[in-house]
């Protein structure tokens, strides 16, 4: 895996992970601003919800965080990144350190009674808050393995990712009147970020975007909006050295932006640390 602390483009064998900006994640499902009538109808797209365009927006995500477009091969990734937040796992990155892999392994277990995760759920809570590995070494990395050739515990990954990200964002995106491109970077954002009160989560990069340009609920011009919404995200990323490397932005969403693209239609071709992507 990449090592999320380097500025420069790492080694090609490696990948970056998700960091969770937030510790206690489970505020990320806290509602954002209240929705209005404004949907991604405003820009003539479908939603990000829609199978086809998810499934892009899960490549995309893994391009940055995985080096990979496969996606659903990282359901048993696992390692301590050196950020704080102990260990990060899964397909978005679930951390010891910040409830939400807590809140994923309790979901396994109310679904799956005695599972191989379950009897870590002692330490998941003591540990929450910190980046300690308390009563998690040695053997949890290999559980976590060998639960993620479990379908339930990937149903269980995907249902946590939605519940507590992708839903969030998408009808937030809606709400403020933006297309699929739209929905995409607010999905991108709170992934790294969270959505808590901290002043670099989802909300207050949103707030400050709004500080500079309305979205189109509020009348204002899309394009606008949505570069006003990547600087605030790109100035967020700054704020902390793991994430001060902003091509998933640069070399990414604003190729998308520049194009046009607000609808994420195929073909797209991006970067992202100096590495090349296609979906066709």
């Amino acid at each position: 895996m990449r090592n999320v602390s380097s500025h420069s483009a790492p080694p090609a064998i490696t990948s970056r992970r998700t960091l969770l900006a937030l510790l206690g994640a489970s505020v990320a499902a806290a509602p954002l601003l209240r929705a209005t009538h404004a949907s991604a109808a405003a820009s003539g797209c479908v939603g990000l919800d829609t199978a086809a365009k998810k499934e892009i927006a899960m490549q995309l995500v893994s391009s940055a965080e995985n080096s990979s477009l496969d996606w659903k091969a990282q359901y048993k990734y696992i390692e301590d990144i050196g950020d704080g937040r102990g260990y990060t796992a899964g397909i978005i990155g679930f951390c010891s350190g910040t409830g939400d892999m807590l809140d994923l392994v309790q979901l396994y277990t109310d679904r799956k009674p005695g599972n191989v995760l379950a009897k870590y759920l002692p330490a998941l809570r003591s540990v929450n808050g910190t980046d300690s590995h308390a009563g998690l070494d040695p053997d949890f990395p290999k559980d976590w393995r060998k639960a993620a050739q479990d379908t339930a515990f990937q149903q269980a990954q995907n249902d946590e990712r939605d519940r507590v990200y992708f839903n969030p964002a998408v009808k937030q995106g809606k709400a403020d009147g933006l297309g699929t491109l739209g929905q995409f970077t607010y999905y991108d954002a709170i992934v790294m970020h969270g959505d808590g009160s901290d002043p670099t989560s989802f909300r207050n990069i949103r707030k400050r975007a709004l500080s500079k340009a309305k979205p189109p609920a509020q009348g204002g011009d899309e394009t606008t909006y949505l570069n006003a919404f990547l600087d605030a995200r790109v100035w967020a990323m700054k704020q902390e050295e793991a994430h001060s490397d902003t091509t998933r932005v640069d070399t990414e969403q604003r190729v998308f932006l520049r194009k046009g693209n607000l609808c994420l239609n195929t073909p797209l071709d991006w970067k992202v640390y100096g590495d090349s992507y296609h979906i066709g």
